[in-house]
């Protein structure tokens, strides 16, 4: 239940391109899911000996091949006439990080292979880039693991929507409250301190109305000792109640009341703000309202060794009747992101959707 480790060869290890490149999936792997896909890069000599390996740990961290170059000069690693796999094509746009292609021609990389074009109208264009400096430029080995590791992020970028993380803690029955209305706490203090650290790395936190007042959630990133973090996302309360003023908490700047029901307006209107990673921490209505439009990516589901037989569930009605109706979820391991952690005497599972 610990993280995957990356076991990369030997340092002038001989690698066929598919190896090469499988390598790299493997590498893109040890990311976190969330705003940005899981890209892996892997340096060769001309000759296919290995050199180094990146990948990118989410956002705001370099990217993979970034990574790679950079782990490249700490070891005084001369990479230039070498030949750079990577999963992704390589950005062409400034965001909290430089354009890979222009660092990569930059380096003196002669040769670059990867498994997925980049269709985003902001980072596409790092092929051509390369191509107009003289670096030789092949596309579409492994391409299909390559749309399989990533195939929820294409579908959010198409989509133009937020990556959608979903949290849910509950009991092994999956009830996240009590008959009488008591939730406090379900899960120990180490998953929820967990869950402050996905708070801290998303753009925003969505709940709905009735959770609002009944909770008084502050949808704040916090840390053990209960301070704020450095980042904090923007607190969105979506539902078609009317909020008074003093809901915003003083804080009326990092709030957004958004006065519907509808995830897709919501999910719009966030877009529109520049929010790239949505985390939906309840209630269930909202939660199962975005599952119903197929609209999250990624569930966080923590379980508390606890059974209630009654209560409120996390997930309410679907209008799934029969088992042929069912929604299929998998198992999600990545090495910063594994399927299943221990946290105290809870469980995180961590799921995504199941290919239709």
């Amino acid at each position: 239940m610990n993280a995957k480790l990356l076991h990369l060869p030997k340092h002038g290890t001989y690698l066929s391109e598919n190896s090469a490149m499988s390598l790299a999936l493997e590498a893109a792997s040890q990311g976190v899911r969330g705003a940005n896909p899981l890209v892996g890069a892997v340096i060769c000599d001309a000759e296919g000996r290995f050199l180094t390996a990146g990948w990118h740990r989410g956002a705001g961290t370099a990217h993979a091949e970034a990574d790679a170059l950079a782990n490249a000069r700490d070891r005084g690693i001369d990479v230039t006439g070498a030949h750079m796999f990577v999963t992704l094509e390589p950005c062409n746009h400034t965001g909290r990080t430089g354009p890979c292609s222009h660092a990569i021609a930059d380096a003196g990389i002669a040769s670059v292979t990867f498994s997925e074009a980049d269709r985003t109208s902001q980072a596409s264009g790092g092929a051509q880039y390369l191509a107009s400096r003289g670096v030789n430029v092949e596309s579409g080995l492994l391409s299909t693991a390559a749309q399989k590791l990533n195939r929820r992020w294409f579908d959010t970028t198409s989509s133009a929507r937020p990556w959608v993380s979903a949290k849910i803690a509950s009991t092994l029955d999956g009830y996240i409250a009590a008959a009488d209305g008591s939730s406090q706490w379900i899960t120990g203090a180490e998953a929820r301190l967990d869950g402050h650290s996905i708070r801290a790395r998303v753009d925003a936190i969505v709940v709905g109305t009735q959770t609002f007042f009944d909770d008084q959630p502050r949808l704040t990133a916090r840390d053990a000792q209960g301070n704020n973090l450095p980042h904090q996302p923007l607190r969105v309360v979506m539902g078609e109640r009317k909020l008074d003023d003093k809901t915003a908490d003083g804080q009326p700047e990092n709030f957004l009341h958004i006065a519907t029901r509808n995830p897709r307006v919501v999910l719009a209107e966030l877009q529109r703000r520049g929010v790239k990673h949505l985390l939906i921490e309840g209630g269930p209505t909202i939660i199962s309202a975005f599952l119903d439009a197929d609209a999250v990516d990624e569930i966080f589901w923590y379980q508390a060794p606890k059974i209630l037989g009654t209560g409120k569930s996390a997930i309410p009605d679907l209008g799934i009747e029969t088992l042929a109706q069912v929604r299929r979820w998998e198992l999600d391991d990545l090495g910063m992101t594994p399927a299943l952690t221990r946290l105290g005497d809870d469980l995180r599972v961590h799921l995504a959707p199941g290919a239709h």
